[in-house]
C-alpha cells in the first residue's frame, strides 16, 4: 500500500514539465528487434536506430522466462529509472512505472486486458503503446523495447526516453487551407482535453477557445488541497504548449449566447463567432443561499486561485466558518484547520461526507477533524450572517447558535454555468444540465457538451442519464466530444473515480453510488485503514478506501470490463474477486 503522506506532497507541489515532439512508437513485444513507425513524444527509439552511432542502449535483465504468468506485472530497475515490465498473452511490453499525474508506481496500480491503472487517481494507460486511456492527467508513458534472449526478459531504453517519466503525443498544427473552426466554450479541463485531443488526431483547422477564466486551464482539484498555489504553477500546460500547436485560446471572454440556426456564438461585446464545431464545457459555479448578510466581507466562495489565497491568508489566527461538510468544505478545512485560532463547520446532516460516504465513512473522517480541533455543528443551517462596518463578524445558525467568524467559506457546491443556452433551443434540464448522448453530442446539430454541465448516459448505470462532477470524467467527456466532433465515432466508457485527501489521509472512490441501500466495510475503521462496498440490492455500485489501495483501482478496471462485483463476494473476503481481473 502507497504511503499517503508521499500522494500528498505530490498534490501539494507539481510542476509542469518541458515538451518537445517526435515521432510516434508503440512498445514493442518479445522477439521484436525493431521499432514500429509513427509514434509520440519521448517513446524510446527503436533498437536498430539506436546502434547507428547513438548512445547505447542501456538495459536490464528482468526476469526469467518463467517467472511471469500472463497478467502478471513487475517493477524493473533500468538506470535510474524504473519500468513496469508486463506479460500480456505470452509477449512481453515495458513503459514507464510512473503515473503521468502525480507520479504513483504503476507497478502497485489494477492490470487487466492490456491496460494498467494508476492506484491512486486511476488513469489507465495502454501498455503497448504507452498511451493515456483514462484520466486524470495528460501525458503518455515512455515505451521501451523488451527481447528474450534465451531465458532472459531483457528491458532495453535510449538513455534520453529515461530523463523523462511522460510523453507528449505528437500534434497537428493549424492550415491555412482549412478553413474550418472549432470553438470550444470553457476554460477548465474538459475543454483542454477536447482541443489536445483534437491536434492529436490530425484536426488542421482552427481550435479557439472561449473563457470568462482570467488563466489557462489548471489543475483545479488543488485548489482545495494546497491554498497557496498559482494559476502559473498548477497550470495543466502552459503559454508555449498551446501556441507550438496553435490552440489559440481568448481568456476574459464571456459567451452570451449560442445561435444553433446560424452557428455562432454572441460575446459579451456583441461580437460573434462562427462556427463548425462546438463544444461547451462551461462548468459549475458556486453554489449561494438567500442568506441575509451573504454580502458581507470575508464570505467566500472557492472557484479559482485567487479565492484560495484569499481564503488561506485570511484563516490564518483567525475565527472560520465552513458551511458545508461535502468533499470543498472539509478539503478547506483541513488546510486552515492548523493556522487558524478555530474552524466551525455548519451542516445539515448528521457526519462528513455523508450522502456520498455513508455514517460510519463520515465519522472517521469527522473524528480526523476533530482531532485537530474542529467543532462540527449538524442538523443545522444557517440563519444569518452579522456584520460590522461591513466586516463578518458572526453567524447565526438555524437554533440559534451564534459563532463567532472572520471568515466564512461557502462549500455547498455548484450549479451548472448554463444560462447563456436558455435561448439557445438546446435540450436542458429543469437543474440546468445539458442532455447529451453517449457521443457528447446535444440536441442541437454539431453542437456538445462535457464536463459538470451534464447529464449522460452512464454504463455502470444501465446507460441512465447521470450527473458526475469529477475532474477524471470531465477530461474523458473532453476527449470523446473531440472525436465525435471529427466525426470518429465514439461512445463514452469510464469509470467515475474521484479522490480526496486532508491531513495527509486520502479516500479513493469508484464506481457510482445513489441509490445504495447498505455498506459492507472491511478493515479497521480507527486505524484507519479500509474498505467500504456500496451495495444496491446484490451488486456492489461503489467502493471507497483509505490505506487499502489499490483495491479501488481494481474495482474501477473490473467495472470498466462489464464485470458486476456481487455482495456475497465481498462478504467475507473483500479481495476474493480481484482474480477476476486476469480472466478478462
Amino acid at each position: 500500500m502507497e504511503s499517503s503522506h508521499s500522494e500528498d506532497r505530490q498534490q501539494r507541489g507539481t510542476s509542469v514539465q518541458g515538451l518537445n515532439f517526435s515521432p510516434r512508437q508503440e512498445a514493442q513485444p518479445v522477439f521484436s528487434t525493431t521499432g514500429s513507425p509513427g509514434s509520440d513524444v519521448d517513446a524510446t527509439r527503436s533498437f536498430s536506430t539506436l546502434s547507428q552511432g547513438m548512445a547505447p542502449a542501456v538495459e536490464v535483465v528482468a526476469c526469467k522466462v518463467d517467472e511471469l504468468n500472463d497478467g502478471d506485472t513487475r517493477e524493473v530497475q533500468i538506470g535510474d529509472s524504473t519500468a513496469l515490465l508486463v506479460k500480456d498473452k505470452g509477449s512481453y511490453y515495458a513503459v514507464g512505472n510512473k503515473c503521468t499525474h502525480y507520479g504513483a508506481p504503476l507497478a502497485k496500480g489494477a492490470y487487466s486486458k492490456g491496460v494498467v491503472r494508476c492506484p491512486w487517481h486511476g488513469a489507465c494507460f495502454n501498455v503497448k503503446t504507452g498511451d493515456i486511456e483514462d484520466f486524470p492527467g495528460l501525458d503518455s508513458l515512455p515505451v521501451f523495447q523488451v527481447e528474450v534472449r534465451g531465458n532472459e526478459v531483457v528491458v532495453k531504453a535510449d538513455p534520453e526516453a529515461l530523463k523523462s517519466t511522460k510523453r507528449v503525443k505528437a500534434m497537428s498544427r493549424a492550415d491555412p487551407s482549412n478553413k474550418k473552426t472549432f470553438v470550444i466554450v470553457g476554460g477548465g479541463v474538459a475543454a483542454e482535453a477536447c482541443a489536445e485531443t483534437l491536434r492529436q488526431e490530425g484536426f488542421t483547422g482552427q481550435v479557439l477557445v472561449l473563457t470568462k477564466e482570467s488563466d489557462l486551464p489548471y489543475d483545479r482539484p488543488k485548489l482545495s488541497k494546497a491554498m497557496t498555489t498559482t494559476a502559473d504553477a498548477i497550470a495543466l500546460r502552459n503559454k508555449d504548449f498551446y501556441s507550438s500547436c496553435d490552440i489559440e485560446f481568448r481568456t476574459g471572454t464571456e459567451v452570451t449566447g449560442v445561435d444553433t440556426a446560424q452557428k455562432k456564438v454572441t460575446l459579451a461585446g456583441g461580437d460573434t463567432v462562427e462556427y463548425e464545431a462546438l463544444l461547451v464545457a462551461t462548468g459549475g459555479r458556486p453554489r449561494t443561499m438567500p442568506i441575509p448578510g451573504q454580502e458581507l466581507e470575508n464570505v467566500c466562495v472557492l472557484r479559482t486561485p485567487d479565492d484560495a489565497n484569499r481564503i488561506a491568508e485570511n484563516s490564518k489566527g483567525k475565527k472560520v466558518v465552513i458551511i458545508g461538510s461535502s468533499f470543498i468544505g472539509m478539503e478547506v478545512t483541513s488546510c486552515v484547520a492548523e493556522g487558524a485560532q478555530s474552524v466551525s463547520v455548519v451542516d445539515l446532516i448528521k457526519v462528513p461526507f455523508q450522502l456520498v460516504l455513508g455514517n460510519q465513512v463520515g465519522q472517521v473522517m469527522q473524528k480526523l477533524h476533530e482531532d485537530k480541533g474542529v467543532k462540527f455543528y449538524f442538523e443545522r443551517g444557517i440563519k444569518e450572517f452579522v456584520g460590522e462596518n461591513g466586516k463578518l463578524k458572526q453567524a447565526v445558525l438555524s437554533d440559534g447558535t451564534v459563532l463567532d467568524a472572520d471568515i466564512c467559506v461557502l462549500g455547498i457546491g455548484v450549479v451548472p454555468a448554463t444560462d447563456f443556452l436558455k435561448e439557445s433551443g438546446i435540450q436542458m434540464t429543469q437543474r440546468g444540465f445539458v442532455t447529451v448522448d453517449k457521443h457528447m453530442k446535444t440536441s442541437a446539430g454539431g453542437v456538445f457538451a462535457a464536463g459538470d454541465i451534464v447529464e449522460f448516459p452512464l454504463f455502470i448505470n444501465d446507460d441512465q442519464q447521470s450527473n458526475v462532477q469529477h475532474w477524471q470524467m470531465a477530461h474523458q467527456h473532453g476527449r470523446i466530444a473531440a472525436l465525435n466532433m471529427l466525426g470518429k465515432s465514439t461512445a463514452i466508457r469510464s469509470v467515475p473515480y474521484f479522490w480526496t485527501v486532508m491531513y495527509g489521509k486520502s479516500i479513493r472512490y469508484t464506481g457510482y453510488g445513489p441509490g445504495y441501500d447498505d455498506i459492507v466495510v472491511h478493515g479497521d475503521l480507527s486505524a484507519p485503514q479500509f474498505a467500504a462496498f456500496y451495495t444496491k440490492g446484490d451488486k456492489v455500485v461503489a467502493v471507497a478506501s483509505l490505506a487499502f489501495d489499490p483495491i479501488v483501482s481494481q474495482a474501477a478496471s473490473l467495472m470498466e470490463q462489464g464485470q458486476t462485483i456481487l455482495k456475497s463476494d465481498i462478504m467475507e473476503d473483500p479481495k476474493s474477486w480481484v482474480g477476476r481481473l486476469k480472466q478478462c
